[in-house]
């Protein structure tokens, strides 16, 4: 109950009781309504802050568990990373080896990644950095995997023609040369017979009678059939695919034409002397992807290792080409 207040009149040496008005008595009432409204909402703040409700607690918890669920991930994602880095070595430096077929270049595996941030959506969060990073990754895992998967492909397709590559390969020698004894002048710088200068010999030369029947190396398709009596002389040109062609020239004569589809080991000529050439013999050439290679890498159906060492060292000490 209220405590009753009184007020001292001077004039009547007593006390009055004081009455409130009924303004006086609202604005006391609307003061302790405004203070109780302040003191309530201080202490909300105070517990919004500081004290987590229930739902908050869980919903910090979740957060938690999200955050260590993409730290795992991330540690997953960077095994399968070092999984295909020795998925990809083994594929580019031994699958496509033994295929014979370039290594898939590293501007097509990283195709598509990298570049301006494409995560902007992401901004904002709490753990957006993570998060960003995580799907990043990921975006990069699953460019990859799919790269790879497409190199298998390719390889699958590559071994399904492994017979029919390796019938094409040049891989005999291109005249009967038992002994090694027709063997003369080999790849690299030789000294030219007739202008007497050391010049790039881009093939291998064999001395043989004129007439002697000259092989076609590998399978493949005659792609030019050419009488002249400059240069290489009259010559003839296969065409073996997988980046591969021969040419067999100073010829006195052909056993093939032009767009003829050939067989290793088939008579495609004979030995002449046509063109710049000091003496009947067989200048042999071998092409990959349109660089001279040296021919003696390529008489694996002919020769033993002992007979290999053997004929490199015949072509070798011969300082002067027959063409």
């Amino acid at each position: 109950m209220a405590r009753t207040k009184f007020k001292f009149n001077p004039e009547t040496l007593s006390y009055d009781k004081i009455r409130l008005s009924a303004q006086a008595v609202a604005l006391k009432i609307a003061a302790y309504f405004i203070g109780s409204l302040i003191i309530a909402a201080v202490y909300y703040v105070i517990w919004a802050v500081f004290v987590d409700s229930p739902k908050e607690k869980l919903l910090r918890n979740e957060i938690s568990q999200l955050t260590l669920q993409y730290e795992l991930i991330q540690k997953e994602m960077g095994d399968m990373e070092i999984v295909l880095d020795q998925l990809q070595e083994t594929d580019d430096n031994l699958y496509r080896s033994i295929f014979e077929a370039d290594p898939v270049s590293s501007a097509y595996r990283t195709a598509g990644t990298g570049g301006v941030r494409r995560y902007r959506e992401l901004d904002g969060f709490s753990n957006a950095q993570l998060v960003g990073e995580t799907t990043e990754k990921l975006d990069i895992l699953r460019n990859r995997i799919y790269v790879q998967s497409k190199s298998y492909d390719e390889l699958v397709d590559l071994a399904e023609n492994k017979e029919e590559m390796l019938g094409a390969v040049p891989a005999i020698m291109p005249i009967s040369n038992k002994d090694l004894k027709r063997t003369a002048s080999g790849f690299g710088p030789r000294m030219h017979p007739i202008y007497k200068i050391i010049m790039m010999h881009n093939g291998m030369d064999f001395t043989a009678p004129t007439g002697t029947d000259i092989y076609a190396t590998g399978d493949g398709k005659v792609i030019a059939v050419v009488t002249s009596q400059k240069g290489l002389g009259n010559y003839v040109t296969i065409d073996h695919g997988y980046g591969y062609t021969s040419t067999y020239a100073h010829m006195s004569g052909f056993n093939v034409r032009r767009g003829q589809s050939i067989k290793r080991g088939e008579v495609i000529g004979f030995v002449g002397s046509t063109g710049l050439s000091v003496a009947p013999h067989l200048h042999y050439e071998i092409k990959y992807n349109g660089n001279y290679v040296d021919p003696a890498n390529f008489y694996f159906n002919d020769l033993t290792a002992e007979e290999y060492e053997r004929m490199v060292e015949i072509s070798s000490n011969t300082g002067q080409s027959f063409d």
